[in-house]
């Protein structure tokens, strides 16, 4: 397929994305694959598109004053560890393997998406939250969303947003801080990926640029209270479509 065709359609997804507080590997990693890209080059892709369109979007909720840095820190720190040891461990897991682990994924977001609400804590603010626990739980599960993110190219959003809504946050807030948690998760994992030499020059610097655009509507979208859970709902349908194909090509 045509990188500028490829383009459009990864700024579509990563309008859809920002406004979910998920940079979109869930989704770029299997749609380069189906496009007969080597695995070895599309997660390290994934993972910069990731990162270009959760920082787009951190961009606008920073300027909005939309992120908890507090609760993000202990996130970024630990996730910044475990992505290049994720980027590390995948040159020794099969693509087989790789793509079940994918699957599984795609069918746990496809789920909470499509049948698990997101409305959050109405009046619950950032700081009523129980926050002994929450700097625990952002170390360990930062190093766990680290791990993954090399591991198989992706941010962790789609854990993030569910964890800081159970802790108490409205569904924007947790999005935008999910949004700046994952663009260091993100970028950490592409840069353990960058000794390994799997790289795509043309394939990047379209793509870049269609995600950061992406990143940038999708996130004023979402701040001027434009409804995402219709789209949410598809978009879970869609993802356990993708995986029921790799599953399907996998058997």
């Amino acid at each position: 397929m045509d990188v500028i065709l490829i383009a459009v359609i990864i700024f579509f997804l990563a309008v859809i994305f920002s406004m979910l507080g998920l940079g979109g590997s869930l989704v770029y990693v299997p749609l380069f694959y189906w496009l007969g890209i080597d695995m070895l080059i599309a997660i390290p892709t994934a993972l910069l598109l990731n990162g270009i369109t959760a920082s787009s979007a951190a961009i606008t909720y920073y300027r909005k004053k939309m992120i908890d840095l507090q609760v993000a820190a202990p996130f970024v720190l630990t996730s910044i560890i475990g992505a290049p040891l994720g980027a590390y461990f995948t040159k020794f897991v099969p693509t087989e393997i790789l793509l079940w682990i994918l699957s599984i994924v795609l069918i746990f977001a496809g789920a909470r998406m499509s049948f698990f609400g997101r409305k959050g804590a109405k009046n619950v603010s950032a700081t009523d939250t129980a926050k002994k626990n929450r700097t625990a739980i952002g170390i360990v599960l930062g190093l766990m969303i680290g791990f993954f993110a090399g591991l198989l190219g992706l941010g962790g959003g789609v854990f993030i947003v569910p964890i800081l809504i159970a802790l108490g946050f409205e569904t924007k807030r947790a999005s935008a801080t999910s949004a700046f948690i994952v663009l260091f998760s993100s970028f950490s994992g592409f840069f353990g990926h960058l000794s390994t030499g799997h790289l795509d020059m043309d394939l990047m610097i379209y793509t870049a640029l269609a995600a950061f655009a992406g990143g940038q509507v999708g996130s004023h979208l979402m701040y001027s209270k434009i409804r995402s859970e219709t789209i949410k709902q598809m978009f879970g349908v869609v993802l356990w479509i993708m995986a029921i194909k790799i599953v399907y090509g996998l058997m």
